[in-house]
């Protein structure tokens, strides 16, 4: 299982900095990464999110007997159980390899910063689709705008941050 991680993750490195020579005078590596690994995260959030709410819920209410979803917030939902996993291995074995916090630590403040995420997400689905009336997949394409910038920060600087000691 070990040689399979690695051999995933030296894949992966090698996908992503294959594309960074063009972009270097201008980003850290590791901004890039983010950025590529990220973008890829994101647009299986956003496929698996239209894909859910088309195909799978067909624009219809989740019942769940003691209360309802509606489907953009459902379809969210669902769309997270994928990526979350995903957008941690990405985020501590791609991105930021150098952080020497304990697995678990990095863990628990993805976990908070997700939450984070989740509740900036569903704040502004529900006003853009619920309020403003917009489209559910062009409303989550903008929330992810939001998403992205408070997440980049919040992982940088807390998640997975170098600490000296390595807590």
């Amino acid at each position: 299982m070990k040689k399979l991680h690695l051999h995933i993750k030296t894949t992966i490195l090698s996908i992503v900095d294959f594309f960074y020579p063009p972009f270097s005078r201008f980003i850290p590596q590791q901004t890039f990464r983010y950025a590529a690994c990220g973008g890829t995260n994101t647009a299986l959030d956003i496929c698996l999110f239209f894909i859910c709410y088309n195909y799978i819920l067909k624009k219809q209410n989740l019942n769940l007997g003691a209360f309802t979803l509606s489907p953009h917030i459902a379809s969210f939902f669902l769309s997270f159980c994928v990526t979350f996993p995903f957008g941690f291995y990405l985020s501590r074995y791609v991105i930021f390899q150098e952080s020497d916090l304990k697995g678990r630590i990095q863990l628990f403040r993805y976990f908070v910063v997700i939450m984070g995420c989740i509740f900036l997400n569903y704040v502004f689905l529900k006003l853009f689709v619920d309020h403003l009336g917009w489209y559910p997949t062009p409303s989550k394409m903008l929330t992810t705008v939001f998403v992205v910038i408070f997440s980049y920060v919040s992982q940088t600087y807390f998640s997975f941050r170098k600490t000296e000691t390595g807590e």
